[in-house]
């Protein structure tokens, strides 16, 4: 018997002992919920608890292969859709650019050991695809079935991302720190692509700099990043020597990755950068198209 039948036999025996026991169970004696995506009344449950003979498994039963099954995607794109988007995806033609970013994955996941973590990317150049770049990054963390991934996108000077996602995107990072009545699920949005969960970076562009030094962006961060065990986060920043936000956003990431244009950028305006950056969070470089 294969993990996954295994779980739901037990989840089966549970609940026919609960409802002997104790009468019909309720949802939330099961579930811990995720709260649902922005325009969704959906609650979906996310964590299962069960109990079962300590002596035969672990005290604490985390099974990622569900949970992670439940993120919802209620419109995915399609190969072709994605293809028109240069989006990544298993199987695409060009495998040296699928073969790239999950060397990429790897790299970050080494260094990062077995927590997850926060990588924030930041272009050296005035132009090229950041967001996008930043977008198949979370995207090939996604395509790790254990994996979810999470897109913070905090260039309110770009809003690139909403020709990659796949619904209608409204109130993002900005709105939400500017805005105490709104909540995280007014923000979060499914992205078209299984596993993967989007913010947009919102639409009070010029009070940036001073909404993304406050607590209450901070204390967003800190929640985005302690909610799951198994979710990697990409923060997409604006250029890192055009603008003064991604060095205010570097305090809420684990690791950093610059954005190289081809041809944009000299190997002395790298070295500089990184001396500018001056932090061990330093992790690489991706060279754009």
């Amino acid at each position: 018997m294969d993990d996954n039948k295994l779980y739901n036999a037990l989840l089966k025996s549970e609940g026919e002992r609960r409802r002997k026991d104790q009468g019909e169970a309720k949802p939330e004696d099961n579930f811990r919920t995720e709260r649902p995506f922005a325009g969704s009344d959906r609650v979906r449950p996310n964590w299962v608890k069960v109990d079962i003979d300590q002596s035969e498994y672990p005290p604490t039963v985390y099974d990622s292969s569900i949970s992670l099954e439940l993120i919802g995607n209620p419109r995915p794109w399609s190969r072709e859709q994605l293809r028109e988007r240069k989006i990544i995806y298993p199987g695409m033609p060009d495998k040296a650019v699928m073969d790239a970013y999950r060397e990429l994955r790897i790299q970050l996941k080494n260094r990062a050991g077995e927590k997850n973590f926060a990588v924030m990317f930041s272009s050296l150049g005035g132009k090229g695809n950041s967001v996008l770049t930043a977008f198949n990054l979370a995207t090939s963390f996604a395509m790790d079935s254990h994996t979810s991934a999470l897109l913070v996108d905090c260039d309110p000077y770009n809003q690139d991302l909403a020709r990659l996602v796949s619904v209608e995107m409204q109130a993002g990072v900005t709105d939400y720190v500017a805005d105490k009545s709104l909540s995280i699920k007014d923000i979060l949005y499914p992205s078209g692509v299984s596993r993967l969960s989007v913010i947009p970076a919102g639409t009070q562009v010029f009070s940036a700099v001073e909404l993304f030094s406050s607590v209450r962006m901070r204390e967003l961060i800190s929640e985005l990043k302690s909610r799951y065990p198994d979710r990697c986060i990409v923060l997409n920043a604006p250029p890192f020597l055009e603008t003064t936000e991604a060095r205010i956003l570097e305090r809420f990431a684990d690791q950093i990755i610059f954005g190289v244009p081809f041809g944009d950028v000299t190997a002395e305006v790298i070295a500089e950068s990184v001396d500018a950056l001056g932090s061990s969070k330093f992790s690489g470089v991706v060279f754009q198209e």
